[in-house]
């Protein structure tokens, strides 16, 4: 049975100086989570541009510390992987964030999901829908 866990998160970007060329990126990914989510993330992000307005890729990497408030047992603690798959077609966005198997530490070991990013007015936030086993 999959639970559902949302908040709003900050994130901070950073572009890194090592362009392969003028249409690669990487950044760095600092975030703070909030709501059913408490803690923080850093990882990675590649970008790939094009000459077509509003179309663009990414893949990122970031690793998750901190609690998990769960609606049966409260909050468990630990870490997890989110893998991000993103493209823009001519501005039409396709994003998929996903739990890396097998990458929940601590309480969190189990965990499978995936992240819904919405973003309105210049604000973050979350909807994840998850499963986690009973705690042992």
């Amino acid at each position: 049975m999959s639970a559902h866990a949302t908040g709003p998160f900050e994130v901070k970007l950073v572009p890194q100086d090592d362009k392969i060329d003028s249409t690669l990126g990487r950044m760095t990914i600092d975030k703070t989570f909030h709501g059913d989510l408490e803690g923080t993330s850093k990882g990675q992000m590649l970008t790939a541009s094009t000459d077509v307005k509003g179309s663009a890729g990414y893949v990122a990497i970031e690793r998750f510390t901190g609690t998990l408030r769960t609606s049966a047992g409260g909050p468990r603690a630990g870490s997890f992987a989110l893998q991000h798959i993103g493209t823009l077609t001519r501005g039409t966005p396709e994003l998929s964030v996903t739990v890396v198997p097998d990458s929940g530490t601590g309480q969190l070991v189990g965990l499978t999901g995936k992240l819904n990013i919405h973003i309105a007015d210049g604000k973050h936030s979350y909807d994840f829908e998850y499963t986690l086993p009973d705690a042992p």
